[in-house]
Parts: structure tokens; C-alpha cells; sequence
């Protein structure tokens, strides 16, 4: 079967034209918009674990049981919210294969593994070194296709 016959023979809604193209279009978009956000962020949410570690060392602050980590801790879950939105868009947008497999990646490592190695950390300062690699990581990671997708803005014509 010929690239046209497939192209034909699966229906208007699957070339980079009509609705799912325009659909894959403001994906794409908005997934490098969002990488670049994630990346600026991640760029704070180390800003905010260098505050937590050396401006207050534990301290508490505001109500009691809150720490100087709050911050750190709450953008992390925002992140990883973040990281979910940008993996669907890559998805809908279909770009390149690395593309979603990276983003994926970058996904598991900031939902799962930065909680996980977190929790470890508090009992284990070598798992807490590994929280702060991993997130290094993940920077490299967005950053890298932040500028991939940057390279690639045009759609490829058929």
C-alpha cells in the first residue's frame, strides 16, 4: 500500500490539514510554550531548595509543622502536573518519537521518582544527593526538548 492509499484510506481527520492537524498544531505549541515554563520553574524550584537549605536551616515558618521546604516541595507537585500536560500534548502532537519517549521520561522522573527519592532522602542523604541529580535531569531533559521543539516549529508540509 502506497503512502496516498494510506493516507486515503485512513479518512481527512489524520493528515497534518483539517481538524486533527490544526488540533496537533496548538498542541505542539502549547507544548513548547509549557516546556519553557516547566524549565523557568525548574530554574526556581532550585532557587527555593538553596533557600530551604542554607537561609533557614529547618527552621519553621508561619504555622506550625511548616517548613522552609514548603515552597520546594509544593512547586515539585506542581511540576509534576505540569510534566503530565506536557507529556498528553506530546502525545496529541505526535511530533517524533524521541520527542514523546523523552518526554515520558521526563514525566516518570518528576512524578515519580522525585517523590519517591525525596521520601527516601529524609532517612538516607545519599538518596537525598540522587532527589537533587534527578533533578537536574529533568532540567536537562525539558531544556533539551525546549529547544528541539524550538528547531522544529514548522509543520512539515505533505
Amino acid at each position: 500500500m502506497t503512502e496516498e492509499s494510506q493516507v486515503a484510506a485512513a479518512g481527512p481527520l489524520t493528515g497534518a490539514t483539517g481538524p486533527v492537524g490544526a488540533l496537533r498544531r496548538v498542541a505542539f505549541a502549547g507544548y513548547r510554550w509549557l516546556l519553557l515554563t516547566f524549565v523557568l520553574l525548574g530554574m526556581v524550584q532550585i532557587f527555593l531548595a538553596g533557600f530551604g537549605v542554607f537561609g533557614l536551616h529547618g527552621r519553621e515558618l508561619g504555622a506550625p509543622g511548616e517548613t522552609a521546604f514548603d515552597p520546594h516541595r509544593s512547586l515539585g507537585f506542581a511540576l509534576g502536573g505540569i510534566a503530565l500536560i506536557i507529556l498528553i500534548l506530546a502525545l496529541v502532537a505526535r511530533r517524533s518519537a524521541l520527542s514523546m519517549l523523552l518526554t515520558a521520561v521526563m514525566f516518570l522522573l518528576a512524578f515519580l521518582a522525585q517523590s519517591f527519592l525525596a521520601g527516601l532522602g529524609g532517612s538516607n542523604a545519599f538518596f537525598g544527593g540522587l532527589h537533587a541529580l534527578d533533578g537536574l535531569v529533568i532540567l536537562g531533559i525539558a531544556g533539551y526538548l525546549y529547544g528541539w521543539s524550538r528547531r522544529h516549529r514548522s509543520w512539515p508540509q505533505r
